[in-house]
C-alpha cells in the first residue's frame, strides 16, 4: 500500500557525510552503533533554524556620547554545554583616576571592556575568566592610571605602562587558576571539592580581551590564543578596509614556533604538526595546567585525586603561557569605525574581509542611528549622513570591502576558511543574505551558508557532540562607533535580542 502520510525533510549523516533528503514522516529517527555511523534527523526548517540562530542574541545601545553607540552579541553552542563564554564591563573612572582635560566638559570617563573565551576541554576555564579576568585588568589599570597623576607632567599613562598593566592582569588571573587552586585543593575536606577548585586549571580556554578608554580613543585589544578581532574602516569611496587588531597564537604561527624554539633548546618536539608537544593547538592559554605543572606535581595531583599522567615529551614546563600579544588602534567614531570580536569558531568559516564587508552591507540596511541635529532628520542614520548614503545598485551582490592581495595584511593568521572547503561550500559573494537585526547572528548565518538554506538548516540540526566536527562552538560581538550626545545609560536593544536575554552588563 501506498502511504498517504507526507514527507518532511530530512538529514542523513553516513560515513561522516551528511545530506538533506526526503524522510516520510512516519520514519523513525534513527541511530547506528557501528563505527561507521549512518544517522537521520529531522531537518530544521527555515523558520526553527532562525529561532536558533537568534536564541543567544543580544544588543545594546550605548547613548552615553563617549564614543560607543552600541554593540552586538551571540552565541551558537557546539559543544553541550558551549565551552565559550563572553565578557562586557563598563566602568566610569572617577575624577581621581582622570586629569581635566580642556576639550571634556566631563570630570570623568569610561573605561569599556569587552571579551570573548574560546574554552577547550570543558567549560570551565573560560567560566572563570567571565568571572574574573576583566576585574584583574582593570584592578591593574587603576593602580597604574592613578601612579601617573603623581607626575605633572603627565594626563595618562605611557602607551607601554598601561600594556604592562594589562599584561599583569593576565598573568594574575591565569596564576591564581593554575597555581593558587593547588594550594586550594590541597585544604579542601572531600575530592568533588578538590574537582571543584582544579576544574579551571585541568582545562583551558583563549582570550580576547578589548580595552577602550573613552578620553584617549584608544582601542587595545589584549590576544591569548587564536580569537581575532578586526577593525573596519569607511574608506571615501564608501567601501571598507578590514585592519587585524590580533594575531592568531597557535604552533603553527612562525613567530610563536620560534618563541617556544628559544625557549626551550633542545627539544625539537616542543612544536610538532603545528602543536604544542604534539597535543594543544594554542600557544598561549589560560589553564591547561598539563602544560605549566611541574612532574612532581602532576603526580601529585594525580595520586591525591585524579587526573592523567604527565605528557610524556614533558621536560622543561611551562610551555603555554597566557601573557597577551597587545596592539593599541586609535578609532576613529567619526568615520563610523566597527570592530569584530570573534572565537575562532568564526574565523573557520569567513576571511577577515568577509566578515567586515557583511557587517559593511548590515549597515545600509540597518543604520545604526546618532541623535538628530538640526541638518539630520531622526531617521537618517550616521552612516549616511557621514558617507553621503550608499544605497546600493539593485542587483549588486558585491561586499563593499577592499579586497587585499593574496596574503597581504595577513601576517600571523591563518587565512584558509577550512569549514568551507569541508563543507564544499560554492559561490562568490551572492551566497551572502541580510535577515537579522543582530548583526553578530546576521555574521553566523552567513558563516554557516547564509543564502543556501539546506546548508544553514543541515548544520544546525546536527546535535552535540555531532556537530563538533562540521563547526565549532561560536561567539560573535560587534562593536559600533560614532558620536553622539549623551542621553543616558545602557539600555537593551529589544529588537535585536532574545526574549528575556538582553540584561546590560556594561
Amino acid at each position: 500500500t501506498v502511504s498517504n502520510v507526507p514527507d518532511r525533510r530530512g538529514l542523513v549523516v553516513e560515513d561522516d557525510q551528511f545530506f538533506a533528503r526526503e524522510l516520510a514522516s512516519d520514519n523513525p529517527i534513527t541511530k547506528s552503533p557501528d563505527v561507521q555511523a549512518s544517522a537521520q534527523y529531522a531537518m530544521l526548517t527555515p523558520e526553527e533554524a532562525t529561532q536558533k540562530l537568534r536564541s543567544l542574541e543580544e544588543s545594546y545601545q550605548v547613548p552615553r556620547g563617549r564614543g560607543v553607540l552600541r554593540y552586538d552579541i551571540v552565541q551558537l553552542p557546539s559543544n553541550n554545554p558551549i565551552e565559550d563564554d563572553h565578557a562586557e564591563k563598563l566602568i566610569e573612572t572617577s575624577p581621581s583616576l582622570t586629569v581635566p582635560d580642556k576639550t571634556s566638559s566631563s570630570a570623568t570617563s569610561d573605561w569599556m571592556f569587552w571579551s570573548v573565551f574560546d574554552g577547550h576541554g570543558g567549560w570551565t576555564t573560560s567560566a572563570k575568566l567571565r568571572q574574573a579576568l576583566t576585574s584583574f585588568v582593570a584592578r591593574e589599570l587603576s593602580a597604574t592610571y592613578k601612579s601617573a597623576l603623581t607626575n605633572p607632567n603627565l594626563t595618562l599613562p605611557s602607551p607601554a605602562s598601561i600594556d604592562e598593566a594589562i599584561k599583569r592582569g593576565f598573568l594574575a588571573c591565569d596564576h591564581e587558576i593554575v597555581h593558587e587552586s593547588i594550594i586550594k585543593a590541597q585544604k579542601a575536606n572531600t575530592k568533588s571539592a578538590a574537582a571543584a577548585l582544579l576544574g579551571p586549571a585541568l582545562s583551558g580556554s583563549c582570550a580576547l580581551l578589548s580595552f577602550y578608554d573613552s578620553r584617549s580613543k584608544e582601542f587595545r585589544v589584549a590576544c591569548t590564543g587564536d580569537s581575532r578581532a578586526v577593525l573596519g574602516r569607511r574608506n571615501p569611496n564608501g567601501t571598507w578596509t578590514a585592519q587585524p587588531l590580533s594575531e592568531d597564537q597557535t604552533g603553527g604561527t612562525p613567530s610563536e614556533m620560534a618563541r617556544l624554539r628559544a625557549e626551550h633548546p633542545g627539544e625539537p618536539n616542543v612544536v610538532a604538526h603545528g602543536r604544542i608537544l604534539g597535543n594543544l593547538e594554542p600557544s598561549r592559554a589560560f589553564g591547561d595546567a598539563h602544560y605549566k605543572w611541574s612532574k612532581d606535581i602532576q603526580d601529585m595531583v594525580k595520586r591525591s585525586w585524579f587526573g592523567r599522567s604527565p605528557l610524556a615529551l614533558l621536560k622543561t614546563p611551562p610551555y603555554v603561557t597566557a601573557e597577551p600579544v597587545i596592539t593599541t588602534t586609535k578609532v576613529a567614531p567619526e568615520r563610523g569605525d566597527f570592530v569584530v570580536l570573534a572565537t575562532d569558531g568564526l574565523w573557520e568559516m569567513l576571511t577577515n574581509e568577509e566578515v567586515v564587508g557583511l557587517v559593511g552591507r548590515w549597515l545600509e540596511e540597518n543604520p545604526v542611528h546618532r541623535k538628530p541635529t538640526a541638518s539630520t532628520s531622526a531617521t537618517t542614520s550616521w552612516t549616511q549622513t557621514l558617507f553621503g548614503g550608499g544605497a546600493r545598485a539593485k542587483g549588486e551582490t558585491a561586499l563593499p570591502v577592499e579586497r587585499p592581495n593574496e596574503g597581504k595584511g595577513r601576517e600571523g593568521q591563518r587565512s584558509n576558511t577550512i569549514r568551507r572547503q569541508q563543507w564544499d561550500l560554492k559561490g562568490g559573494d551572492e551566497r551572502f543574505v541580510v535577515e537579522d537585526k543582530n548583526a553578530a547572528t546576521h555574521l553566523v548565518r552567513n558563516a554557516l551558508g547564509g543564502r543556501d538554506r539546506d546548508m544553514v538548516c543541515g548544520l544546525l540540526a546536527l546535535p552535540s557532540p555531532f556537530s563538533r566536527r562540521y563547526r565549532d562552538d561560536l561567539t560573535v560581538e560587534v562593536i559600533f562607533f560614532g558620536e553622539g550626545e549623551p542621553a543616558g545609560d545602557v539600555v537593551a536593544n529589544i529588537d535585536a535580542s532574545a526574549p528575556g536575554n538582553a540584561k546590560p552588563k556594561l
